[in-house]
């Protein structure tokens, strides 16, 4: 493919992001410019510091060879406010057209927009390929997640009374065709999972949407057969990794760990939830807490574990803890829920379950058969590199772009 000019907008970009997604835009950023092509990311740091509680990141911002425009107002809180109300980039949208139109990009590439522009970004740019990503919900959810009232799946739509349980004003520009308007506008959707896929058809959506799964960026040829000896616990242990909310589940599995002496949890991680889970930890001694781990250090971990657990009780987009572990030769235990079972089946890496009952009789499964063991590390190592590995994923994403560049031309829609 002929070098192509890309500019990523997304609401969150490292430093400058909470979770997965700022993260995902900055990995393939990244890997699009290893490949020759230039690359501009357009992300919002009034969003990040209205979420944020006015607290900004102290480390720089890592460019990479991508060019990276944080916008920043004098009106900060009021102008991310004005975008989530209205779903269009009020404060911010003469800077975004302007940078559009100057640099005439060929693909526009939308990612989490909620805070940066909304629906009404998705009108800008109409000379250029425009590629949605959905990194979440957002298309069908006003809360991102699919995560009712903050404590269950959601099966229905409440959409008010779940916004007021997430203490979010309503987004008036939902009760307006704003979406359908912007929806219209974009050439490619890409989920990534089947199960989103499906998920997003369930609650509406209606243009068709093609399965583009996440990456992990390659390793050092180091990096990839080293294992490091140096443990960071003693005792046998279970690892979580993520962002510590009610919808990570980890609440739900502590009880197993009370009747589960043989082996520890690790929680690796912090969020809104670490001083009640720590509460309900209390009379644990085989729970334990480590906050926030470098990215540095976090293979380690992922290493020495009987193999991490990913309890999620909701509806997520995909599961990257699961691609990080088999990255590490490490299985997973995931619940039986949203697209862990179709990461587990293609992969072969790791075991489901439902029930606590379930989950303490995989935890044991896995911590005395070595056989089974090494089985789901070999098979899931190996499904990390022929299917979420950085060059698999990055050219199945040219593949599709040159695709739709292709119809976009020949005025195929």
């Amino acid at each position: 493919m002929t070098q192509l000019r890309f500019c990523l907008l997304t609401t969150f970009y490292p430093p400058f992001n909470f979770g997965g997604d700022g993260i995902d835009v900055q990995r393939i950023a990244r890997a699009l410019v290893r490949r020759g092509h230039q690359v501009t990311v357009i992300h919002d740091v009034d969003a990040y510091q209205w979420l944020s509680g006015s607290r900004l990141p102290s480390q720089p911002v890592m460019q990479d060879g991508v060019e990276v425009i944080g916008l920043r107002s004098k009106f900060g809180v009021l102008s991310s406010l004005l975008t989530h109300q209205l779903g269009r980039p009020v404060v911010h949208g003469r800077k975004i057209r302007r940078v559009i139109r100057d640099r005439k990009f060929d693909v526009l590439v939308f990612n989490n927009v909620s805070l940066v522009g909304g629906p009404g970004l998705l009108l800008l740019g109409d000379d250029a390929l425009k590629i949605y990503v959905a990194h979440e919900h957002w298309l069908v959810c006003p809360t991102h997640v699919l995560w009712r009232f903050n404590r269950e799946p959601c099966d229905a739509r409440m959409c008010g009374r779940c916004q007021m349980s997430y203490r979010r004003p309503p987004q008036l520009w939902r009760l307006t065709s704003a979406m359908d308007r912007g929806v219209s506008k974009v050439d490619l959707f890409l989920a990534r999972s089947e199960f989103s896929r499906m998920k997003h058809g369930q609650f509406g959506f209606r243009p068709p949407m093609q399965v583009w799964p996440v990456f992990l960026p390659e390793p050092t040829a180091a990096r990839e057969t080293a294992v490091s000896t140096d443990r960071p616990h003693a005792r046998p242990y279970f690892l979580f990794v993520g962002r510590l909310t009610k919808m990570k589940g980890i609440d739900a599995i502590l009880p197993a760990f009370a009747r589960y002496p043989d082996a520890d949890l690790l929680i690796v991680g912090d969020g809104e939830e670490l001083g009640p889970l720590k509460a309900l930890a209390a009379n644990l001694p085989n729970v334990r807490f480590t906050g926030r781990v470098s990215n540095d250090e976090i293979g380690r971990y992922y290493e020495h574990a009987i193999a991490a657990i990913v309890p999620s009780q909701g509806y997520e987009t995909f599961g990257i803890v699961l691609i990080e572990a088999f990255r590490h030769k490490t299985p997973v235990i995931a619940r039986q829920i949203g697209p862990f079972p179709e990461i587990v089946q293609q992969s072969g890496g790791g075991l489901l379950f439902s029930t606590n009952d379930e989950l303490i009789d995989a935890m044991t499964r896995l911590q005395q058969d070595d056989t089974l063991r090494a089985s789901l590390v070999s098979r899931g190592f190996a499904a990390s590199r022929e299917r979420w590995s950085e060059d698999v994923v990055i050219s199945q994403f040219l593949a599709l772009t040159a695709e739709a560049l292709e119809k976009k031309r020949a005025g195929i829609r």
